[in-house]
């Protein structure tokens, strides 16, 4: 069975940084799409970005020239780099793998307040 494991968040105030991982593992890693999506409390789990096998990348708006997503298929991780953080970028971040099917991770908390 597929397993990814999210790592990296925390508190952080306004326009501070943070990196998330993602570690997946019973996958062939290089073939799948990755990608991060949010939910903030009373919303709907929303996409971040994605990053397809071949390296092209696709974002949300409110995150582009701020968050950078990366994967490095020989260590089978995914990354989300995160600068300039708002507190509307608080929420819970989920590490997704696609190819046909999806699984996810378990989440991590991401927090941005003073």
């Amino acid at each position: 069975q597929v397993q990814l494991v999210e790592s990296g968040g925390g508190l952080v105030q306004p326009g501070g940084s943070l990196k998330l991982s993602c570690a997946a593992s019973r996958i062939i890693f290089s073939v799948y799409t990755m990608g991060w999506y949010r939910q903030a409390p009373g919303k709907q789990r929303e996409l971040v970005a994605t990053i397809t096998s071949g390296g092209r990348i696709n974002s949300v708006d409110s995150v582009k020239g701020r968050f950078t997503i990366s994967r490095d298929n020989a260590k089978n991780t995914v990354y989300l780099q995160m600068n300039s953080l708002k507190p509307e970028d608080t929420a819970v971040y989920y590490c997704n793998a696609r190819f046909g099917s999806e699984c996810w991770g378990q989440g991590t908390q991401v927090t941005v307040s003073s």
